[in-house]
């Protein structure tokens, strides 16, 4: 079967979070054989967004940090962003992009997806309708204390203000052969996006599967505000990527792009590895 989309993933920056926040309960003897800390324990997360064309359509999923940070901010989390720099290369205008999903509206998905222009924040693309779920919009404008942290209101409520913003309500399908998988654990109503196309379906995971190493069933972030649910999701997505031989898309590991899902003796693991997915930095 013809492929139906073009698929790319984006090297819109990334930021530097403290590991133990990364890999929550798991002890640093052993998230550090997979990613070495700095000298404020912080790891290196990547922020790389999928870039969709097909269609008559330019969608971009997920927009990195964006620039809207204060001098501390900055020096906090170590921000880099080059989200248009990158589309740029590809010869894609922020005007270029006729539709954007987030995942989830925490600071480093969606901080990109407005601008300053003139003293005023705006849309960064400003043809674009951008998709969101409402429960998580919701929760986004009301977090709990536990979280509030990892939200920026004015790095999305612009996006209502211009009327750009598509409000969807569970798994749905949105474009033709795309659609969202709705998890709970990370935060409320966390989209995965899943693409059918050609002879492969993937799965573009956002904070499900952050890293390869959170392919282990007890690694899981301390930002996830209900880890047993992120427990229960992940065996039955695994079990469903292993079935479905998803390809699975991860945006925040700095050296792996995607990977394959195999059943091992111990659990879940990693069957192939993408290094060089079409990627432009």
């Amino acid at each position: 079967m013809k492929q139906q989309y073009e698929l790319v993933m984006v090297n819109a920056g990334g930021l530097w979070l403290d590991g133990g926040a990364v890999f929550g309960i798991v002890p640093k003897t052993l998230w550090s054989r997979f990613h070495q800390a700095d000298e404020r324990n912080r790891i290196f997360c990547a922020t790389y967004c999928l870039l969709i064309q097909g269609n008559g359509r330019i969608i971009l999923v997920d927009t990195g940090c964006g620039v809207t940070w204060t001098p501390k901010e900055r020096w906090i989390y170590s921000i880099e962003y080059c989200l248009l720099e990158s589309l740029e290369k590809m010869g894609i205008y922020a005007g270029d992009v006729t539709d954007v999903i987030l995942t989830h509206l925490h600071f480093d998905h969606a901080g990109g997806a407005v601008t300053n222009v003139d003293g005023v924040l705006r849309p960064t693309f400003p043809r674009a309708q951008y998709y969101i779920q409402r429960k998580q919009w919701e929760w986004a404008l009301n977090p709990s204390e536990k979280d509030r942290g990892s939200y920026r209101l004015h790095q999305f409520f612009p996006l209502y203000e211009h009327r750009q913003v598509t409000f969807l309500d569970g798994n749905c399908s949105i474009f033709e052969n795309i659609s969202v998988l709705v998890t709970y654990g990370h935060t409320p109503a966390h989209q995965m996006i899943k693409i059918a196309n050609g002879n492969a379906t993937f799965l573009y995971c956002g904070d499900f599967l952050p890293f390869a190493a959170h392919l282990r069933i007890p690694y899981i972030m301390a930002y996830d505000n209900n880890p047993l649910i992120t427990v229960h999701e992940k065996k039955e997505l695994f079990q469903h990527a292993v079935e479905e031989q998803l390809i699975l898309f991860l945006e925040h590991d700095p050296r792996v792009r995607a990977i394959t899902v195999q059943k091992g003796e111990e659990g879940y693991e990693v069957a192939n590895v993408f290094t060089q997915w079409p990627c432009y930095e």
